[in-house]
């Protein structure tokens, strides 16, 4: 008998039965973009490597027999059918997507082409697969791909690769566990629709009375719910800030889901302070048990050696996604949709067949905006899913979406932008010029209730000590997500006392987080960064836009590399204009921005990489943050039980999914400076743990020394 698996107590699983069961979890997963057959072959092919006597030996007594590649014998059989996708996907199924390579390539360069020229000896005769395994060997390729588009090729590759991974796993989890693996789980479309119409209903939200602000929320919101019934597509949700996009875009997303049976509602935010405060919200209105937040960097490597315990309790803790509403950061996601290990690939399967809201669309990273909106495209295209880019300022993507895909029309849920705008419009804006610090601190010391954004983390902790100690805060992501959100609660709960309150944060206050100041204060920086601070001012209207005023300025010293082309962008679209956040200011600064960035929309140059498929080249090169981050939990009483499970090796999704809440994302050369100094317990390159407790200020969160300029759009 051939075996696949043996578990720590005894039981074997047959090496037939593994195939069978892989090739149809595949096949299912695949099903909703017309690949079902394709993943099925996939997945009854990618262990037969296991069938020779050297993989057996392997199998049954993994702490002393040899490693064994069983992973090429199906990718050479997947090549021998001329499905290069099948063998890129079986090939590294276990250590990530490789380079193609050419058909020079040295023997052990590490790419698909040099794997598929191993000899293969008597000794890894896997031949005995054919007496129990037949495939079809016909083309099961999708009618719809177009083998000479280079994009679309690599983007089914790892869509392929996403199915036979998460199938694998599920498989194993299955097997070893001695039942079956948890999938999906929460409650069908029509059942959230019922929820949220239902919350909707009880908090007056659809027909509430009066032409103020709740009124206009309300006809907002019931567009949304109308516009559901469209057609699946690429579409815009302009709402200004204060308009109530966050529960209008999910009605819309629930209402289009149930419609077209789709199966789940995928939020793309920039900030993970958004994500928290959106996740809170949707899971109030759904439930927690439907709602899945994810933003850890937990990244575990890739290995081939599956067959040791370590290795497979950390392949199964990887996410899948298996959730109706997940809330992600646009990190995750794309560098997801370009990635090559198994632990990043694994969920791309479930992005299909769903409604993907990019919230904060301006945020979109411009140096890889090209393939960004490229994969958008697709994702649309032959991905059966809806894309709403949803924004108060609307970035100029259509000459970009034209490019991709001709045939996509762009439709707007709302068609009353400007209508919209104009009613919005609660503030006025205050060019101040250049300020020092202590004239800023001033500034604000004499406000009783201000809010403060600036560029830097370094700059909020310095202008935040020189405040009045009574009722100033401090906001970033050195802070863990349950600390910002006691803090935010704590901000909160002083403006509406009508208390001393004064803010300092970076710029993760200023999309989507519900709060209101009567006056801002904003360190110069692109246009759309501008209006969404100012949407922070004056939100319920309250006061009088004369009255709520945003204050532009800039601090001495070199501005920060990254924003330079924003603020040049904002400089000239702004020039002789009093209302910055005219739609016709925001169109023309963001089609300067572009102008000014040129080719750099493509700063890798992913889009040319596509051609010779150097599907791990392209997955190096895609890095919206140009160093990995690396999470820091930080112990608390609420998460002792679960960092004990942590030092133990117990590996889960529920449990990361937990400790995310109390985590710091720090830059790798940052975590290595923490280490070395001794204040994190000796942990792999994968997370740490603060041992050093007096590290963490209950004011501004982790100290980390090595400050290193931050990623704009994200922080």
């Amino acid at each position: 008998m051939y075996i696949a698996h043996r578990s720590d107590d005894g039981r074997e699983q047959t090496l037939k039965s593994h195939l069978e069961c892989v090739g149809t979890l595949a096949g299912g997963c695949a099903a909703v973009f017309g690949a079902a057959e394709h993943a099925r072959r996939t997945g009854l092919l990618h262990d037969i490597g296991k069938y020779s006597a050297a993989g057996q030996r392997r199998m049954r007594d993994p702490e002393h027999a040899p490693k064994v590649d069983h992973s090429t014998a199906g990718a050479v059989a997947a090549r021998q059918l001329n499905d290069l996708p099948a063998a890129f996907a079986i090939a590294g199924h276990h250590g990530g997507l490789m380079d193609k390579g050419s058909k020079l390539a040295s023997e052990n360069d590490g790419t698909l082409s040099s794997r598929l020229r191993k000899m293969l000896d008597g000794e890894l005769d896997y031949a005995a697969w054919r007496t129990e395994i037949s495939v079809n060997s016909g083309s099961l390729f999708p009618a719809w791909l177009n083998l000479r588009d280079a994009f679309s090729c690599q983007f089914y590759t790892r869509m392929l690769f996403s199915c036979l991974v998460d199938a694998d796993f599920i498989d194993t989890e299955t097997f070893m566990r001695g039942e079956p693996a948890r999938r999906g789980g929460g409650a069908d479309m029509a059942a959230l629709q019922a929820k949220l119409q239902a919350y909707m209903h009880e908090k007056r939200w659809l027909d509430a009375p009066g032409e103020g602000i709740n009124g206009k929320r309300s006809e907002i919101l019931r567009d949304c719910i109308t516009s559901g019934s469209m057609p699946r597509g690429l579409y815009t949700l302009t709402v200004p800030t204060g308009g109530g996009k966050m529960v209008s875009s999910l009605a819309f997303a629930l209402t289009h889901a149930v419609q077209h049976h789709l199966r789940r509602v995928i939020y793309v935010i920039p900030y993970t302070s958004i994500i928290e405060q959106n996740a809170k919200v949707f899971s109030g209105i759904l439930g927690p048990e439907n709602v899945l937040e994810h933003h850890s960097s937990v990244d575990f490597g890739d290995d081939e050696d599956a067959e040791d315990p370590k290795v497979m309790r950390r392949m199964l803790a990887t996410e899948n996604w298996d959730a109706p509403v997940v809330v992600t950061t646009a990190v995750q996601f794309f560098e997801s949709l370009f990635a090559s290990k198994t632990s990043r690939c694994r969920k791309l399967h479930n992005i299909a067949d769903s409604v993907v809201i990019f919230d904060e669309a301006q945020m979109l990273p411009l140096p890889y905006l090209r393939p960004c909106v490229a994969a958008i495209a697709e994702l649309v295209k032959h991905y059966g899913v809806t894309a709403v880019l949803c924004t108060a300022t609307q970035p100029s993507l259509n000459g970009l979406f034209r490019e991709f895909a001709p045939e996509l029309p762009s439709l707007e849920i709302c068609g009353n932008a400007e209508e919209l705008a104009t009613f919005f419009r609660r503030v006025r804006y205050v060019m101040e010029g250049e300020m020092t610090l202590d004239a800023l601190a001033s500034a604000l010391a004499g406000q009783r209730q201000a809010l403060c954004v600036v560029n830097r983390r370094r700059t909020a902790r310095e202008l935040f000590r020189l405040l009045p100690e009574g009722g100033r805060f401090h906001l970033s992501t050195r802070m863990t997500p349950q600390h910002r959100t006691r803090i935010l609660q704590k901000i909160r709960e002083r403006l509406n006392n009508g208390e001393v309150c004064c803010v300092v944060s970076t710029s993760l206050i200023e999309a989507g987080v519900d709060v209101d100041f009567p006056a801002v204060w904003r360190e110069k920086a692109g246009l759309d960064s501008i209006i969404q601070a100012a949407g922070r001012c004056n939100r319920e209207g309250k006061s009088s836009p004369e009255d709520s005023l945003v204050h532009v300025f800039s601090l001495e010293g070199p501005v920060l590399r990254m924003i330079q082309q924003n603020i040049a962008a904002a400089d000239i679209a702004i020039e002789g204009q009093a209302v910055l956040d005219d739609n016709d200011v925001i169109k023309a600064y963001f089609n300067e921005l572009l102008r000014l960035k040129g080719k750099a929309i493509d700063a890798k140059g992913i889009m040319d990489m596509c051609r010779d498929m150097p599907l791990r080249t392209m997955a190096e090169s895609f890095h919206l943050i140009d160093e990995d981050t690396v999470p820091i939990y930080i112990p608390t009483d609420d998460t002792a039980a679960d960092l004990a499970r942590l030092r133990r090796g117990e590996l889960s999704r529920s449990l990361m999914r937990r400790l995310n809440q109390s985590a710091v994302n720090v830059y790798r050369h940052e975590w290595r400076a923490l280490r070395e100094a001794g204040k994190l317990e000796d942990t792999t390159g994968e997370f740490g743990i603060l041992a050093d407790t007096s590290s963490y200020d209950e004011e501004c969160g982790l100290d980390v020394e090595v400050e290193q300029g931050m990623a704009f759009w994200q922080e």
